[in-house]
């Protein structure tokens, strides 16, 4: 589904990924682990192209995304769904409009065919009933539950999970985990997870891939 051929990057003449080779399987989970600052979350940004490298190339589903103009980069996005690492929740929005933000502002659906879609994902993620609360009166783990809900709502074919469990306890890490691996399941999407949770990391994914000195050394 997504191929990275020799990806270079740097930041302020630090070189960050010097070569990165990477192939992630369509259907499967792929986590990327490594030590803090090696490059794991700019790797994963670069997957749909929030970041562009200086060389290489990322193929998409066959296409090289750092080769498109802004039209063709947006159509290819779609595929896509982030977890992003805080949840990235709009505040002044609740949670159910979070879920239903991307369905009014990149679909056709009217608002009953958005509020059932909504709700839906909301249940799937064990968040059924909840919608009407704003993410300040939530915990940390039903924060990730809502933002892999919107992650899910437009039914991509990759999602990118950027350190899905960071700031939770052991216990709410694991069943964040266990739902992401319990929705894919069900969805068979093409999974990244960026994650320094290992051992877990080894129970839900189908491979690992371990970035040190800006490669992928095993």
């Amino acid at each position: 589904m997504i191929r990275v051929v020799d990806l270079y990057r740097s930041f302020g003449g630090q070189q960050v990924l010097k070569g990165v080779n990477l192939e992630l399987e369509a259907g499967k989970i792929t986590t990327i682990i490594g030590g803090s600052g090696s490059g794991k979350t700019v790797l994963l940004k670069h997957l749909n192209a929030l970041l562009l490298p200086d060389r290489g190339s990322i193929m998409v589903d066959g296409v090289d995304i750092t080769k498109l103009g802004q039209a063709k980069l947006n159509q290819i996005r779609t595929k896509f769904g982030v977890l992003f690492q805080g949840a990235a929740l709009l505040d002044s929005m609740t949670i159910f409009d979070n879920v239903a933000f991307p369905l009014r502002e990149k679909t056709q659906l009217n608002e009953s065919e958005v509020e059932s879609k909504a709700e839906e994902s909301l249940a799937q993620v064990g968040l059924g009933g909840m919608g009407y609360k704003f993410p300040a009166e939530v915990s940390g783990g039903m924060k990730k539950r809502a933002g892999l809900a919107r992650a899910l709502v437009m039914a991509p074919e990759i999602i990118l999970f950027d350190e899905p469990t960071t700031g939770l306890d052991p216990l709410l890490g694991k069943s964040i985990h266990e739902l992401i691996r319990k929705m894919h399941a069900k969805f068979k999407f093409t999974g990244v997870i960026v994650s320094h949770d290992i051992p877990e990391v080894f129970r839900i994914s189908d491979r690992v891939a371990m970035l040190a000195g800006g490669v992928i050394v095993e």
